[in-house]
Parts: structure tokens; C-alpha cells; sequence
């Protein structure tokens, strides 16, 4: 096997910072580039492409390097990760091991601390050794990817550079026809959340600036007691707060009717749609979805009739928004919604994953209702176990599987979930304040969703 060697990037310098570039020799190897893809606070997501540049088809790689005294790596996805004091060795997985002339493959992994790699070897060979430098990068750095023949607007807040949005396709386009993929987080259950956090102005522009956030769900509980079906007044006053931040803030918002038996309750969901549209409806930021997780039930004898009367209600008073309809098996196969979709226009499907219990067999079925023709909305996602991540453990080599999935076919999703609390989806850790400013109280899964939305 032919040794491979590194072109190391560390583009510690900024998030939208150029690279600046050790190479290793003979030039005509194959290469690694690092980077430092997302930071905060005290810590940075790191991420390492491999390509082979030979003519030969390579078997295995295998990536080593150290970190100065007080960085930590915690977390690491698509690599076999080994540390010895401060040594890291990162190995390939059984399904990215084996790279062809021009191919590549990539891991990642969360560091604790600023210190970047030193002594970077791969398969035994040097990278050039010593600490990359910080100073400014090159005017015009070589770009990783062809631009886009008409680039989208980068300035002004999403709704300002979107505007209206609509269904292309299997895919969401905004006014411009460009492709869009939204990404956001999704408020707790408004009844049971432990302060106000999805309904702050000022944590909502907070998320915006420093988190790229470009939509939030509002998850509006129905059944369970202290919900809309119990105290309808608070909940309305709850979701329609966040509309308006949301216009204000010029975000997306998705009104979650937050249920899962909503077939027993369709004249409530009805009248609260149809009342929301006309007073909301005109508006380019809203996205209604009427139903969050749907039970083991019939899609064509429950949940289909429950979406057309919703749907019906909706486009009474709007006729553009983008509706993303619930589908069986808390949102989960969209394979069987694909056989007999609802009739209608703007209209997405929900997928719902939690990537300790969800894989490939669940990204299949989105495979199999895209290539049926649906639009697929991830409205809700963990990295953490089915029930939230009661044990605290998160699964970050999956989580990063969906995340390059919903990237590759264009997939909008909001993470799940802006409360404080021990369960790993919860955003936030105790003492986090309402008004935002949460570089240091992340928790749980926090800094992986925060790194995958900028």
C-alpha cells in the first residue's frame, strides 16, 4: 500500500476564514486536509477529508496526530478512535476504508479546548510536522467546490434572502428558485418546558446571529394535561408569541400541532389552523404541521383523512405555505405515505430520527418515499436514543450519517430540543439565561446542532 501523506488545513482563524495549507511531499500522494469546520467558547468541531491523489486503489488509512496539553477529543464519527495520553489515532471504519484513484472520505470529532493537531502522520508517513500557522490566510484560497452558477444573497435575515418559499421537486426552493435547506431547533413542549426560552425576542435574534439559526418549531402540546386541549388560551398565546418574534426576527417558524392521537381531536385542529391561516396565512415565514408523530396507525383510513380536512382548512385562507404532514410510526414511514400521498401543492413529508435508535434502515425508507416523489421534512431529530436521551448518551457517528443524508438530498430539519434539562437533546445546561447568550451552557447534543447550523 502506498503511503499516504497530508495536506493539512486548520482554519482556526474564523469560521468563514480561508485555509492556509502545510503540504507534505511528493506532491502527487494522496492527501488529508483538516479543518476546523465550527468553534465556540472554549472548544471547535474539527473534520478530516481523505482523498487518494494515486493511481492505485488504497485498502485502509489510518490518521494520527497530538494535542497540546489541555484539548481533548470527546467525540469522533466515521473513524475507529484510540488515545494514548495525548496521542490520537483515528482508523477507518469497514465502509470507508477502501478509496479509489481520486476518491475520499471524511471523519470529524468535537475537541475540548483551542490546541490544534501537531505531529500529524498518515499511515506512518509525515505531514510536515509542527503547529499549523494562525496568521491571516490568502486573499483568494482555492475553493472545495464550484461555485454555484447564480450564488445565493448572504446578507439580510433568512426570510429576507428566501422570502416566500415553495416545493420543487423532492427538494424546497426559495423565491429565487434556488434550492434551500433550512436548519433550526424545535422549542420543548410548550406546556412542560422549564422557562419561556422558545418564547424570548431576544434568545431568538441571539440564535439567529450566532447560531445560523434560520427557523424554530413551535411544539405546541395537545393532549397531555396543562396542553391546548386543557388550557387553549395559554397555548395560543404561547405559539403566536413565537410567530411574531419569528416575523420580527425574520426566521422561519413552524407551527407544530404537537400530538399523537390528533385523529380523536380534528375539529379542534381544524378551527386552530383554519383561525391561524387567515391571520397568518399571508405571511412568507409560517410552515403549519398539523400532525408531530402520528401512532402504528392506517395511513389511507386515519392519518390521510386527518391531513386532507386540515390541509382543506389551511389552503382556505393560504394557499402558498408549505404544510408538512405527519406520517405513521411517530413519523417514520414516509415509504408507506409515498404509496397514496395527499393531494395538494407545498405540501412535505415528516421524517423523525433519533440516531441511537435510527439508521440506515430508517434513512432507506427516505430513500425509497424521495424517490417516489416526496418532499421530506426533518422536523424533528436527536442524537440521542428514541425517548430523548433519558441515559445521556449520544451517538454522534450516526447523528453525522443524517446530517450528511439530509445535506446530499436537500432536507430542511429542526433538532429537538430548547430546554434545560439532564436528557441528552436538551440544548441547554442549568443557569442558562432566557434572553440567550448560551456559548457556555450548551449541553447534551448542543454542540453538535449548533456546529451543523453554521
Amino acid at each position: 500500500m502506498r503511503a499516504l501523506r497530508l495536506v493539512t488545513t486548520l482554519a482556526i482563524a474564523g469560521l468563514l476564514a480561508g485555509a492556509v495549507a502545510m503540504v507534505a511531499t511528493p506532491a502527487s500522494a494522496a492527501s488529508a486536509v483538516f479543518s476546523v469546520t465550527n468553534k465556540w467558547g472554549n472548544g471547535y468541531q474539527g473534520q478530516v477529508t481523505v482523498t487518494n491523489n494515486t493511481s492505485a486503489q488504497i485498502t485502509s488509512w489510518r490518521v494520527e496526530f497530538d494535542l497540546p496539553a489541555g484539548t481533548s477529543i470527546n467525540q469522533s464519527w466515521n473513524a475507529e478512535q484510540t488515545t494514548s495520553g495525548s496521542h490520537h489515532t483515528f482508523t477507518n471504519v469497514v465502509w470507508n476504508g477502501t478509496l479509489g484513484a481520486g476518491a475520499s472520505t471524511s471523519f470529524g470529532f468535537l475537541a475540548n479546548g483551542t490546541g490544534t493537531p501537531l505531529n500529524c502522520t498518515v499511515n506512518g508517513a509525515s505531514c510536515g510536522g509542527g503547529t499549523p500557522p494562525t496568521t491571516t490566510p490568502p486573499t483568494t484560497p482555492p475553493p472545495t467546490t464550484p461555485p454555484p452558477t447564480t450564488p445565493p444573497p448572504t446578507t439580510g435575515t433568512p426570510v429576507e434572502r428566501h422570502g416566500q418559499l415553495r416545493v420543487c421537486g423532492t427538494t424546497m426552493c426559495d423565491k429565487n428558485g434556488a434550492r434551500v435547506q433550512l436548519r433550526g431547533i424545535s422549542s420543548m413542549w410548550l406546556n412542560w418546558e422549564t422557562a419561556p426560552y422558545a418564547e424570548n425576542p431576544s434568545a431568538l435574534r441571539w440564535m439567529r446571529d450566532n447560531w445560523n439559526l434560520q427557523v424554530i418549531r413551535a411544539a405546541m402540546g395537545v393532549e397531555p394535561a396543562g396542553a391546548y386541549l386543557s388550557d387553549p388560551n395559554k397555548a395560543r398565546v404561547q405559539v403566536e408569541t413565537i410567530i411574531n418574534n419569528a416575523v420580527t426576527a425574520g426566521v422561519y417558524v413552524i407551527v407544530d400541532w404537537h400530538a399523537h392521537e390528533a385523529q380523536n381531536n380534528q375539529s379542534q385542529a381544524v378551527a386552530f389552523f383554519g383561525d391561524l391561516a387567515r391571520r397568518y396565512g399571508h405571511l412568507p415565514n409560517v410552515i403549519w404541521e398539523p400532525y408531530n408523530e402520528p401512532l402504528q396507525v392506517s395511513w389511507t383510513n386515519v392519518i390521510k383523512p386527518y391531513h386532507q380536512a386540515v390541509v382543506s382548512a389551511i389552503r382556505a385562507a393560504d394557499p402558498d405555505n408549505i404544510v408538512v404532514l405527519g406520517t405513521p410510526t411517530w413519523s417514520q414511514d414516509v415509504d408507506v405515505a409515498a404509496a397514496s400521498p395527499v393531494t395538494g401543492t407545498n405540501l412535505m413529508y415528516t421524517l423523525h430520527f433519533y440516531s441511537c435508535t435510527h439508521g440506515a434502515s430508517l434513512r432507506a425508507k427516505g430513500d425509497a418515499a424521495i424517490r417516489a416523489g416526496l418532499a421530506l421534512f426533518v422536523t424533528e431529530w436527536g442524537a440521542s436514543n428514541a425517548d430523548g436521551g433519558l441515559d445521556g448518551r449520544a451517538c454522534l457517528p450516526e447523528a453525522q450519517s443524517w446530517i450528511d443524508w439530509m445535506k446530499a438530498n436537500g432536507v430542511s430539519w429542526t433538532a429537538w430540543k430548547l430546554d434545560v434539562g439532564t436528557d441528552t437533546t436538551n440544548l441547554l445546561s442549568p443557569g442558562a439565561p432566557v434572553t440567550g447568550g448560551w456559548t457556555n451552557y450548551l449541553h447534551g447534543h448542543a454542540p453538535f446542532v449548533v456546529a451543523n447550523m453554521r
